[in-house]
């Protein structure tokens, strides 16, 4: 049973909600009451509950779904320094989740003009392109593209191993030692976001990844679809 604020303060009710969150009451996911019954609950006015619920979106506890109602927004399983370089499975693993993966496609493709840009000076015939989904406990969390000389590794070795990083290091001899990231936010994607179980309104993290060696050789090309309710990434800023 809800206990009675007493006060109409809006930080209270912000509190309130935070503390109810924090134990357990409001799980993840989980519709909150409308802001008519959360002002009878909490003995507050309604404007109250409007404001400290604006307040929760803004701090991504909350997540609003227009014409359906206010979630608690799903904690990510993993935050994460961008400038830390690491494959989905290490990332997955940190998180103390068990990966996994389901294979969507492999096939051999000719470069475009986009891959001769990315893998110059290297002049590749053919690449290897594999879409994956990957899991984390059995839930999608990311969807991978990734793109490689099919000279490095066979398609079939590729497909029995998890961890492409693992891959080159063990088979091609190919250590990757740094790559150039772009991360950009993305809406509604037709194919990918149901399977990743994301909702109509729900964001994507697009992470596109140019990996190379110690010898700056260009590698492997990685475009990774993140969840947003899974993932967070920030970056570590120093002053010059």
């Amino acid at each position: 049973m809800l206990s009675n604020t007493n006060n109409g303060s809006f930080s209270t009710v912000l509190q309130r909600i935070k503390s109810l969150i924090e134990e357990g009451y409001y799980k993840e996911k989980e519709k909150l009451p409308s802001e008519y019954e959360l002002a009878q609950q909490f003995g507050v006015t309604r404007t109250d509950v409007q404001e400290a619920i604006t307040i929760l979106e803004q701090e991504n506890i909350l997540i609003r779904r227009p014409g359906v109602g206010v979630f608690v927004h799903s904690k990510p399983i993993l935050s994460s320094g961008i400038e830390q370089l690491g494959s989905v499975t290490e990332m997955i693993m940190q998180s103390g989740k068990k990966p996994g993966v389901q294979y969507i496609s492999a096939e051999l493709t000719k470069p475009t003009d986009e891959d001769r840009k990315r893998f110059d000076p290297l002049d590749i015939d053919t690449f290897a392109k594999l879409e994956r989904l990957r899991t984390a406990d059995g839930e999608p969390v990311v969807y991978c593209i990734d793109k490689l000389d099919h000279k490095l590794l066979p398609l079939e070795l590729i497909h029995s191993q998890e961890s492409i990083f693992t891959s080159l290091k063990t088979y091609a001899k190919k250590d990757i030692d740094s790559a150039v990231a772009y991360i950009e936010p993305i809406g509604y994607h037709e194919k990918i976001s149901p399977l990743l179980n994301c909702e109509p309104d729900q964001a994507i993290l697009l992470l596109r990844q140019m990996h190379y060696t110690k010898e700056n050789e260009p590698v492997l090309f990685s475009a990774n679809f993140f969840r947003a309710d899974v993932f967070s990434f920030y970056v570590l800023r120093k002053r010059m």
